[in-house]
């Protein structure tokens, strides 16, 4: 093993992967970014990815390092992983893959399941959690793998995340981190460990214990690299691979967002409001707490499942101009996006956004959908732009009051991370929304910096993770309320924002019920 001081960090996004090199004070030494697809979509809906694409932008990222910093791998002290979570990889006994990744995106459900039987049947009957149960067991790739795939389902040696098929790759081993352990699987998530034989989980899913890796907790060694693995990779064999945890909970560190009076927002692909909790605490029933990045801790957590996704979505709909003159500028749209933050007022001059563009479980329910209301002619693509970025606030201001309830502990502070918070306007305006004092981390990429964080407590580098957050990382720049514009907000919200989804539910039943979308469960 090396005698360095540095830090590999690899993060596998929905849309890259990065591989990253840190010291011990937080700063960046080097980055390698090699983009993807997100998925490919066979049918409508689905959402699935050649296993292989993460491992070789994995290979290719690390050797772009080593190729542009000649001296860094002789300096690492150990490697940590983080990845997109619930992101499934089926894998044969010969150690490939035996069908495409099924992604956190797909959409795909189990239908016709019998129902629940037995004790716990009963139990939920009685305590009229059958339609949640549903719900959970039709979302569960298992299920639908059971159902349609019999052929590869026989032949599944290991039901991997993700992160377990690269921890694999890596180390040769079936082998997990607790803090990464976020899907339909059989995980006791109060616990923090698979659940026991008795569990329900087990009454609800085809799958059994030898089928599912051995889990250790964040900041323990997973295994080391291995000769193998530093072929393709060119990371130095036996280097030490510490177990981290998933990209948002890792995200939650990387902020500096240990205490559970600050509320890390999440502005990526999914918009998340998370505070990291030593109890276990559900945000609504039945719906787990996560494993956090620190052990034994808890991140409770409300998300927007397309957030951020929604500029993508704009970008491709109403965004051409701004994508052409991206292109001849040489920088991303969405850096072009910014005038139309300026061109519109906060507010939006009365053009109200509700960002349900894929339905929930309970809040929203599943037969939710999105709406944009307040149109009038003097509405242009900066209005909508601005509700959309608006719209997306207002849903995890009520995230956090959901989670205050739930938590009986105020937020008083925001920590934003994600690619929309590089945006100044939507971080002001985030403040302005919630009312409160809203930092940038010094750092933008804050899931690769949290894993980091949690390798150099594995390592023994910093004792405890107060330690290691202190010293690792820091705010950057910090927004303060506008009062003007939080009164007009504060206003927009309760009056108006807090009614839409109640007064349009009917409606949106209605919709489900003529046209068959979004489709039912059962």
């Amino acid at each position: 093993m090396n005698a360095g001081d540095l830090i590999l960090s690899i993060d596998n996004g929905t849309q890259s992967l990065k591989a990253m090199v840190f010291d011990l004070n937080g700063r960046m030494r080097a980055k390698a970014q090699v983009p993807f697809e997100p998925y490919v979509a066979p049918q409508p809906g689905w959402a699935e990815q050649d296993p292989a694409l993460f491992w070789q932008s994995l290979c290719t990222a690390c050797r772009r390092l080593w190729q542009d910093n000649a001296g860094l791998k002789d300096s690492l002290a150990g490697v940590a992983l983080t990845t997109q979570r619930a992101t499934v990889v089926p894998m044969g006994a010969d150690g490939l893959p035996l069908r495409p990744a099924i992604l956190w995106l797909d959409q795909r459900k189990a239908r016709g399941l019998p129902p629940l039987g037995g004790i716990w049947g009963w139990i939920f009957r009685l305590a009229g959690l059958s339609g949640t149960i549903n719900y959970l067991r039709a979302e569960a790739e298992a299920n639908w793998l059971f159902q349609h795939e019999g052929d590869v389902w026989r032949r599944i040696h290991k039901f991997l995340l993700l992160s377990g098929y690269l921890t694999y790759r890596l180390t040769g081993e079936y082998v997990d981190s607790v803090g990464c352990q976020v899907g339909y699987i059989p995980f006791n998530y109060k616990l923090l460990h698979w659940a026991r034989w008795w569990d329900w989980h087990w009454q609800v899913l085809p799958l059994r214990p030898p089928l599912l890796p051995t889990l250790q907790p964040p900041a323990t060694v997973l295994g080391q690299i291995s000769r193998r693995a530093a072929d393709e990779t060119g990371i130095p064999a036996g280097l030490p691979l510490v177990a981290a945890a998933a990209d948002k909970a890792c995200e939650v560190i990387g902020s500096g967002a240990l205490e559970n009076h600050i509320g890390c927002l999440s502005y990526g692909t999914t918009a998340t409001i998370n505070v990291t909790h030593r109890r276990y605490v559900e945000p609504i029933r039945l719906l787990p707490s996560y494993p956090a990045a620190v052990p034994g801790h808890f991140n409770v957590e409300v998300e927007v499942y397309r957030g951020y996704w929604m500029v993508e979505w704009f970008k491709q709909q109403f965004g051409h101009c701004e994508q052409q003159e991206a292109a001849r500028k040489g920088v991303r749209p969405e850096e072009l996006f910014e005038q139309f933050l300026e061109q519109a007022p906060p507010g939006a001059m009365g053009l109200m956004l509700q960002p349900y563009w894929t339905p929930g479980l309970k809040f929203p329910g599943p037969e939710a959908k999105g709406a944009v209301i307040g149109f009038g002619d003097v509405h242009t693509r900066a209005h909508l732009y601005r509700s959309i970025l608006e719209g997306l606030a207002y849903a995890l201001r009520e995230g956090r009051e959901r989670l205050e309830r739930r938590t009986r502990t105020p937020i008083t502070t925001l920590r934003v991370s994600g690619g929309g918070s590089q945006s100044d306007q939507a971080l002001q305006l985030t403040a302005d929304i919630f009312g409160l004092p809203t930092a940038r981390p010094h750092l933008y990429e804050t899931a690769g910096l949290g894993a980091a964080i949690d390798a150099a407590v594995g390592l023994g580098f910093y004792t405890d993770f107060t330690s290691a957050v202190q010293a690792m990382t820091r705010t950057g720049r910090l927004f303060e309320p506008d009062p003007v514009n939080q009164r007009q907000y504060e206003r927009l919200y309760r009056e108006v924002y807090k009614q839409m989804y109640k007064r349009l539910q009917p409606l949106y039943a209605k919709i489900r019920d003529i046209t068959g979308y979004p489709p039912r469960a059962d």
